[in-house]
């Protein structure tokens, strides 16, 4: 029963240690503390069932039990029974939590927050996952078959994180796998009594089990190719070796774009990316287009109160037929063909490609990528970005404001006006729409009103680093401190435009930057970008981009959407581009103080204008991580060398006494007699030979604990000393005293047992191999020892008060009550 419940124990830990990969899917810990509560519990109804000698169902009953009055307290509907009862309405409440986790599993990107709903099944699953653990390793004593529920937690992490899982999560939940196998077989090894080195002889104090040892080293060997096997086939993970082998991070859509594009967080993926301060070549795009548009790759039209969230898209193949905008045409609308070959660096990694807008054919892609005509994005479920080049052909459509004027609205019946117009309850921001729109009879006016708003001369300005508000809602903090960058400017405007009644989303990609050789651009972090798509009837998504222009280097502006801060003058022609240039004073850096390109912090300019490059900070991690190892290495040789200092400092062993002088005149005057304490001398010769015996373990020289004191320096001085005559009469001179102290009743004095201990030591170190001598300073193998008989000692302790509390606790045993009363 001790081996049992003890079993149980390490079953329950090894569950929360497999629990460890969700720590990726979560913002927070919560999800930890509450599955410790839930396991916690069903420990405890295992063991009060186990202490009533119960069958394994009743066991099973007493698990689930335990589990529903966890869930209970921790998710309460408030009709429960002193708290923990669960009632009628609690199962309606959890019922209700699972149908939400549904729809949050659905809406929400990872990491998740902490929602009722996805905390619930996240306990309900590790507490479900503990019962089946514990039947197995205790009730069945199958504990090999326990892996199957704990790698079921953590094939949740691997099904929803939008990366490769971390890999020390994965090395924690296997070491609790393995912590129970070991469990197990120790209790199963145990009977075999002393252990033996398999040729007769017993195993020295200083020699790990054979088979335990073995067992050992397959254990790290399969553990170490789990974790790196992983990291080193290509394809198979982009989270690790990534982040090391690169300085600027794991690319762009790393952590936030590498999954499965309908739980791509791109606003968190996007501000990452802008406010770094290093300067990163992402791609290159050559096209056959004079002044091309926007490179787009994402796109956000899910709103929520929180902002803007992503759909998972879904498409045809690239490689067949894509819808062609060319084929319908419409008065002042101008549509004209390109190609264009875009090559990606290996730092953009993502499972979405960058291409312009309404493509119509693709060439070096598979079938694996595929193309959404409604999002107008590429994306792949297998595949990534990084390090690919393809061409591709599409269609660059040019809008006159008077085509636009001429759209009409969408029915409100129609499936695209009622999913794309719906916006959180904001009271504030519907009356600046109804402010601004009114009067506007056209769709296209009344985007203009709103999009003209976002001017400087409404107070608005480019800033990367913002306030806070106090409103409670991002989008009125926006608008009242009316400063932010690309992400707010669109979020804004789509929301806005949405509030109106009209189609809008918010669109990701890259503007054309400042760094152009011919027909290539070569774009970087720092030209990454958000905007607004408006939809119009028979016209299709038209782009709209609100953000200042002097914080967008290669910003483009056309004739249905100028620059609001530019004089009427310039207002471009159609499909005209408006880059900033030295020669533009809305672009100059005079215009204000807060003109800095996007994503780049005004905290890291230099002198001369240009981002400082900051350092690496994960050197300084595996710097500690280091210093920590070599720390915790040290500590045994620290520990060894403290002993043998303290034993190689023997006291004084004279003492002082007062006693009447027998020929002094004065009777009473006493003298002061010196003498030799024996306590003082039988301690120093005993930490003489215990020292002598740690050496022997030190370097491996066989002790036998039946031996006597003679016995032993006879068989030392004969076979490992024999060549050193000084080290054979060192080693009995400390037989000598080890007898003295333990036998006579006066022990041996004055003689310089420090000195015979370093003779003897030397001596060994001279005879042993390198390795043994490596050993014996940095890991010695008797203090490991002394620390592995002192944990056996503390548990054989632990267990043993736990059984005497066991004993005890029987005598209030029910099956022992109705023994004793039929008894009677």
């Amino acid at each position: 029963m001790i081996a049992h419940r003890n079993l149980g124990l390490v079953s329950a830990a090894a569950t929360l240690l497999a629990a460890a990969p969700l720590s990726a899917i979560f913002e927070r810990w919560t999800w930890l503390v509450q599955a410790v509560i839930a396991v916690a519990a069903v420990a405890a109804a295992a063991a009060l069932a186990r202490l009533g000698r119960t069958p394994t169902w009743a066991q099973i009953l007493a698990m689930v039990g335990g589990l529903i009055l966890a869930l209970t307290w921790l998710f309460p509907s408030g009709d429960e029974l002193l708290a923990v009862l669960p009632t009628p309405a609690t199962f309606g409440h959890f019922a209700e939590l699972i149908i939400g986790s549904g729809e949050d599993m659905r809406s929400r990107s990872v990491p998740v927050p902490d929602t009722d709903p996805l905390l619930f099944v996240t306990v309900l699953g590790v507490g479900a996952v503990a019962v089946l653990v514990d039947v197995l390793c205790v009730g069945l004593r199958r504990p090999a078959l326990a892996g199957l529920p704990m790698l079921a937690i953590y094939s949740v992490p691997v099904a929803v994180h939008v990366e490769s899982v971390p890999p020390v999560p994965f090395a924690i939940g296997a070491a609790g796998f393995l912590w129970l196998l070991v469990t197990d077989n120790v209790d199963r090894v145990r009977r075999f009594g002393r252990r033996f080195t398999g040729d007769g002889r017993d195993v020295d104090v200083w020699e790990a089990s054979p088979l335990s040892a073995a067992g050992r080293r397959l254990a790290v060997v399969g553990l170490a190719l789990a974790v790196l096997v992983p990291l080193a086939v290509p394809g198979m993970t982009a989270g690790l070796m990534s982040t090391l082998n690169s300085g600027a991070g794991a690319g762009f859509g790393g952590p936030g774009l590498g999954g499965s594009p309908g739980r791509v967080d791109l606003f968190a993926a996007l501000s990452g990316r802008l406010n770094q301060s290093e300067v990163t070549d992402l791609l290159k795009v050559t096209t056959t287009e004079k002044e091309p548009f926007y490179l787009r790759f994402g796109v956000a039209d899910d709103l929520r109160a929180d902002g803007f969230r992503v759909r998972g898209p879904s498409g045809q193949r690239v490689t067949g037929d894509l819808p062609d905008p060319a084929r319908r045409t419409l008065p002042g609308i101008e549509r004209t063909r390109h190609r264009a070959t875009v090559e990606v660096s290996r730092d953009l990694d993502m499972r979405l490609l960058p291409v312009y807008a309404e493509p119509v054919g693709f060439a070096e892609l598979g079938n694996s990528w595929h193309y959404d005509p409604n999002l107008q994005v590429v994306f792949s479920n297998r595949e990534n970005s990084r390090g690919r080049t393809y061409s591709f052909d599409y269609v660059r459509s040019v809008y006159t404001p008077q085509a636009l004027r001429g759209a009409q609205p969408l029915p409100a019946d129609l499936p695209l006006r009622a999913q794309q117009t719906v916006t959180p309850d904001v009271p504030e921001v519907a009356e600046l729409v109804a402010e601004l729109i009114r009067g506007k009879r056209t769709e296209y006016d009344k985007v203009r009103a709103i999009y003209d708003y976002f001017s400087e001369d409404n107070g608005f300005t480019y800033q990367l680093n913002t306030e806070q508000g106090t409103s409670g809602q991002q989008i009125l903090d926006f608008l009242e401190n009316k400063a932010g960058f690309c992400q707010q400017y669109a979020a804004a405007l789509a929301w806005m435009v949405r509030n109106a009644g009209i189609p809008a989303r918010v669109a990701f990609g890259f503007t054309n930057g400042n760094r152009r050789t011919g027909d290539t651009f070569t774009l970087t972090n720092r030209n990454l970008h958000a905007w607004t798509e408006v939809y119009f009837d028979q016209v299709g998504w038209v782009p709209f981009d609100a953000t200042p222009t002097y914080g967008v280097p290669g910003s483009a502006r056309s004739a249905w959407a100028p620059n609001t801060d530019a004089p009427e003058e310039s207002t471009p022609q159609p499909g005209a581009a408006d880059t900033p240039d030295e020669s533009d004073p809305s672009a100059g850096p005079d215009r204000g103080p807060n003109r800095f390109e996007e994503g780049v912090d005004p905290g890291a300019i230099a002198g001369d204008g240009t981002p400082v490059r900051s350092t690496p900070v994960w050197p300084w991690f595996a710097a500690l991580g280091v210093l920590a190892v070599l720390a915790l290495l040290a500590v045994p040789a620290l520990r060894r060398l403290a002993l043998r200092r303290r034993r190689g400092r023997p006291a004084p062993t004279f003492r002082t006494v007062d006693a009447p002088d027998p020929d002094s005149t004065d009777t009473g005057q006493p003298v002061v007699v010196v003498g030799v304490d024996p306590d003082r001398a039988r301690a120093d010769a005993h930490a003489a030979w215990d020292e002598l015996i740690d050496t022997l373990v030190d370097y491996r020289v066989r002790v036998d604990r039946t031996e006597t004191p003679r016995s032993t320096a006879e068989r030392l001085a004969g076979e490992p000393l024999r060549a050193d005559a000084a080290a054979g009469t060192a080693v009995r001179l400390l037989c000598r005293a080890e007898e003295r102290a333990r036998y006579a009743r006066d022990p041996l004095t004055g003689e310089p047992l420090p000195a015979a201990l370093r003779t003897v030591r030397d001596a060994l170190a001279g005879q042993a191999d390198r390795r043994t001598r490596l050993m014996a300073t940095v890991l010695p193998p008797s203090v490991l020892h002394r620390w592995r008989t002192a944990v056996a000692d503390t548990s054989a302790r632990l267990v043993a008060s736990g059984g005497r509390l066991r004993y005890r606790l029987l005598r209030f045993s029910p099956r022992r009550l109705i023994a004793n009363r039929t008894g009677r």
